[in-house]
């Protein structure tokens, strides 16, 4: 395509994309996933919590004795699941991303903490870490769920606060690194107060590090929400989940295997996507790879 003589060039970004398979399956992956949480009274063709005794376990419309209404078949109340899968992406997606930012947060301010003033404060930071890391994350999650009201506000700060340990390792280790450059020391020599150096120099060289972690720190958040979900420790009817869902069908796997496996399929597909444009997104933004075409 020329425009006056000159010929379009697709953005950088959109070159590598397209070159690799499994980033461009997890871009489509995780649109899908997004569009569903965005749209989902206008995608989903049937009210979600709706009962209908008349189409209980109604297999899916590919079996035998499936409807074609029912595309993904129903559960044991009847519930589309379609309709279920598509609302839930809503509650996967809020709880993911926001658990993620609130982790990121407070691990990026205890790293970049740690890693540039160093000292007793990098010795307790690191040592608080290690006491959080000490402990399963899950059984953490676990007991602060069972403390407090259950429900997307609680999930989001029990799922952010046990995941910040990652970033504040990571982003120490890089602000070690950083602080070493001369454009920092040439930066201190002429005095510019601490927290200028560490917003406007430091903190924008490890954001490229801090993006790759968050988007396969989602995928870890998801799977963190659906485990607490399925042991009835997290979303909690009528509000549907994934987890829920799995826990609601693991009863019928032997006789109706689709009402289990069907937010089963969609939860691995889902956290496969999160994975496979992470790892894209790494590579990306890998500076080795900057020059490459």
């Amino acid at each position: 395509m020329k425009q006056k003589g000159k010929s379009y060039r697709m953005p950088r970004w959109l070159r590598m994309l397209w070159r690799s398979k499994t980033g461009l399956l997890g871009f489509v992956i995780v649109s899908i996933a997004v569009a569903c949480a965005l749209f989902a009274p206008w995608l989903a063709p049937y009210d979600p919590n709706a009962i209908n005794p008349l189409n209980m376990l109604k297999p899916p419309a590919f079996m035998a004795g499936g409807d074609p209404a029912f595309l993904l078949g129903t559960d044991n109340l009847g519930h589309d699941i379609l309709s279920r899968l598509i609302y839930g992406a809503r509650v996967s997606m809020i709880i993911g991303v926001l658990s993620v930012i609130l982790a990121g947060v407070i691990g990026t301010a205890f790293g970049l903490l740690a890693g540039y003033y160093g000292g007793i404060l990098d010795s307790v930071i690191m040592r608080v870490t290690d006491a959080f890391h000490s402990i399963p994350r899950m059984l953490l999650a676990m007991v602060a769920v069972t403390l407090m009201r259950a429900g997307i506000g609680t999930l989001v700060l029990v799922i952010g606060i046990t995941g910040w340990i990652t970033y504040a390792r990571l982003i120490r280790s890089e602000v070690l690194v950083l602080k070493e450059r001369e454009f920092v020391k040439a930066a201190v020599t002429i005095g510019t107060p601490d927290y200028k150096i560490i917003c406007y120099h430091i903190l924008p060289n490890v954001f490229s590090s801090f993006i790759v972690v968050s988007t396969l720190a989602v995928a870890t958040s998801i799977i963190a929400e659906t485990s607490l979900s399925f042991l009835g420790l997290g979303i909690q009817p009528p509000d549907i989940s994934w987890g829920g869902m799995l826990s609601a069908g693991r009863n019928y796997l032997a006789t109706n295997w689709w009402v289990a496996t069907m937010p089963g399929i969609t939860l691995t597909m889902t956290v496969l996507g999160i994975m496979f444009l992470g790892n894209w997104l790494r590579d990306f933004m890998d500076p080795h790879n900057q020059g490459l075409e």
